[in-house]
C-alpha cells in the first residue's frame, strides 16, 4: 500500500467507521485583535467522517456558520493524534432531499440526534468539512511510518 492509503486506512480507525468523533473546529472570528489582526475560534463539536470529509449536526445561526460564510477555511483535530484543514460548507437543511443519506447517518451515529438535532426547524443544517491537507500521528507506526503529512486534493502522503 502507498503511504497515503496507508494514511487514509489510519484515519478512518481512529474516526471512521460509522462512530461519533468529538473534533475541535476552528474557524476565524469575525472581530480582530486589537492590533487588527484576525483572530481563531475553536470548540469542540460532534462529527462523523467518511472518505476525507467530516460531518456535523448544527444551527445555522450558530456563530461558527457566520463565521464559516465570511472565511469558509477551517481546521480540525481530535484525540486520535491527528490535525487537518478543509473548507467547510452549509449543506442546508438537515430535512432536505439531497441531505436524506448524511440525515440517515446522523441518526444511526448520533445517539442524541432523535432527541436533540431538532430536524423540523429549517435552521439545522448538514455541515461538511472537505479535507485538503494536515497530519496523522501513529505512535504505534502500524503501517510502517511515526506520521504523515496528507494532501488530500492529490492523494498523496510523506
Amino acid at each position: 500500500m502507498s503511504k497515503f492509503e496507508n494514511a487514509m486506512r489510519l484515519l478512518e480507525e481512529r474516526c471512521g467507521n460509522d462512530k461519533e468523533e468529538v473534533i475541535a473546529l476552528a474557524t476565524i472570528a469575525l472581530s480582530s485583535t486589537a492590533a487588527g489582526n484576525p483572530r481563531p475560534a475553536v470548540r469542540m463539536v460532534c462529527a462523523y467522517y467518511e472518505d476525507g470529509v467530516f460531518y456535523v449536526s448544527t444551527d445555522a445561526r450558530k456563530n461558527k456558520m457566520l463565521q464559516i460564510e465570511k472565511n469558509n477555511e477551517v481546521s480540525v483535530s481530535g484525540f486520535g493524534w491527528y490535525s487537518l484543514q478543509g473548507r467547510a460548507e452549509n449543506l442546508g437543511w438537515v430535512k432536505d432531499e439531497k441531505n436524506a443519506r448524511i440525515r440517515e447517518k446522523f441518526k444511526k451515529i448520533f445517539d442524541w440526534f432523535d432527541e436533540d438535532g431538532d430536524e423540523d426547524n429549517p435552521n439545522s443544517i448538514v455541515l461538511r468539512i472537505s479535507l485538503t491537507e494536515g497530519t496523522i500521528t501513529d505512535n504505534e507506526e502500524k503501517y510502517g511510518e511515526w506520521q504523515y503529512e496528507i494532501d488530500f486534493i492529490n492523494k498523496t502522503a510523506k
